[in-house]
């Protein structure tokens, strides 16, 4: 059976200025996948949309329900687009509006799984996107490096590529970083802060869900869009920034479910001999915690984040947030440990 390749292309990859689709750019990201589509099964996630309907509507100032609006605006023309610059290749499209809750949920997992299958039986490529006119602001997925990371270890994909407006990760001197073995604190800091202004994400989501994505074995990179066959050379390590696959780390199913499929209700933040032990030992002792950010019931996934907003780990609650602090004091009771913690 042919491997999954999950393709994720940013909006400021494929609008300009503007907000206006990059026609050329696409109709080349387009004669890539042509050429590769007899060796993968294969994924398009594809921002762009809000991008591209929000100038139809009236002083845009970018709230949920302006991004709602934009997002069913631009989606069709996102589509057609794309359905247009296949033809040529005797290839068709679908779409798939996804929402957190379709990973959550094992049975509307299997289905999404059932759908991609028939439809890459049919050599039918779908297009995922989220379906931003329903889906609640605390379900949604924070960008689309979040949702094709979701697809790319849901599926069990071999490649995920982040296409974005820049060649890869720079380093200090401003050079692109060619591999990485292991993205650490040092990696982190090297991305910027800043979005671009026409999409969510930025360079620190891209290297958070690489994170993700090489923790469950997936072959990741980064790679500018415009480079001359970047999808290509990307494919064969030619070019952009490769996050090697951990080896060492073989998590089961019910692990590779808990890190990237579970709703993630809570938060809360650890620093100190607290991250050390969670390094250490796998495990989360009350003590450790510092700050409770968002409240979570037992037998929830809660995120754990470090004294400086990082995420270090998910993991399923023992304990409510409630109950953490009642027993607060106590050094040894543990909130979550081994399997029902998955390191980020």
């Amino acid at each position: 059976m042919k491997p999954i390749l999950v393709l994720k292309i940013g909006t400021a990859s494929i609008t300009k200025d503007n907000g206006d689709l990059d026609q050329v750019t696409m109709v080349d990201i387009v004669r890539q996948l042509a050429i590769i589509h007899h060796q993968y099964r294969i994924v398009i996630v594809s921002s762009g949309a809000v991008g591209t309907g929000k100038n139809l509507l009236k002083n845009y100032s970018g709230k949920i329900t302006e991004r709602k609006a934009a997002a069913a605006i631009g989606n069709p023309l996102l589509l057609n687009k794309y359905a247009q610059f296949f033809a040529p290749y005797d290839m068709a499209i679908a779409q798939s509006l996804c929402e957190r809750q379709h990973f959550s949920n094992p049975t509307q997992f299997n289905q999404l799984r059932e759908t991609f299958e028939e439809l890459w039986a049919n050599d039918i490529i779908p297009i995922a996107n989220e379906n931003d006119v329903v889906s609640n602001l605390e379900l949604k997925f924070s960008d689309n490096d979040e949702l094709a990371t979701l697809i790319a270890v849901g599926f069990g994909a071999s490649n995920l590529l982040f296409g974005t407006s820049v060649p890869g990760l720079m380093d200090q001197d401003n050079k692109i970083i060619r591999r990485i073995d292991k993205i650490d604190e040092q990696i982190l800091s090297l991305a910027h802060k800043e979005r671009s202004s026409m999409g969510l994400g930025g360079m620190v989501s891209k290297l958070t869900f690489a994170r993700l994505a090489t923790r469950m074995g997936i072959k990741t990179t980064i790679f500018g869009v415009k480079t001359e066959n970047g999808i290509l050379k990307a494919l064969e390590d030619h070019t952009g920034t490769l996050f090697d696959p951990q080896k060492d780390i073989s998590p089961d199913v019910r692990t590779k479910w808990l890190s990237s499929g579970n709703l993630v209700t809570g938060k809360v933040q650890i620093a100190g001999e607290g991250v050390t032990d969670l390094l250490k030992s796998t495990s989360l002792r009350v003590i450790s915690v510092t700050k409770i950010i968002e409240n979570f019931e037992k037998g929830e996934i809660f995120e754990i984040q470090n004294g400086q907003g990082n995420s270090l780990a998910v993991a399923r609650a023992s304990i409510s947030s409630k109950e953490i602090i009642e027993k607060i004091k106590d050094n040894t009771f543990e909130i979550a440990s081994g399997p029902d913690i998955v390191m980020l």
